[in-house]
């Protein structure tokens, strides 16, 4: 069962324990507390598993980050190494941001994460659970 959790910040999510992913969905601008609240929030879930996959959908926010404050959050993660994070940025920046990011989450051991600019690829790839990363 799917259930969806919406506070007062632009991120809202569906942990989908029957198809093991969280999709998290960002509107408006999203900020470093934005961010952080949402991890703060997700960790406290009694579904969230930080093994899940996360689609991250990004193609409705704007990004009011540096490239420091998007390398000081990619330096920690709610999820797990392992688990597959597809993350959608469809505008030039923000796809840029999330590469950045996924190149800083590489260097810290996270291998299968992955930028795609639609998220019909970005769900596809990270339905492919007997697919490597």
């Amino acid at each position: 069962m799917a259930r969806l959790y919406k506070g007062m910040m632009p991120v809202s999510y569906v942990i989908d324990k029957k198809n093991g992913f969280v999709l998290a969905t960002a509107t408006g601008v999203l900020t470093v507390e934005d961010i952080l609240q949402f991890r703060r929030q997700i960790r406290n879930e009694p579904d969230f598993d930080p093994s899940l996959a996360q689609l991250g959908d990004l193609s409705a926010a704007s990004i009011d980050l540096s490239a420091d404050e998007i390398r000081i959050l990619a330096e920690t993660s709610v999820f797990s190494l392992t688990a597959r994070r597809a993350l959608v940025g469809e505008s030039h920046e923000v796809y840029g941001l999330a590469r950045m990011f996924s190149i800083v989450r590489g260097l810290r051991g996270d291998r299968a994460i992955r930028v795609f600019r639609r998220r019909d690829e970005a769900l596809a790839w990270l339905l492919q659970k007997d697919q490597a990363a």
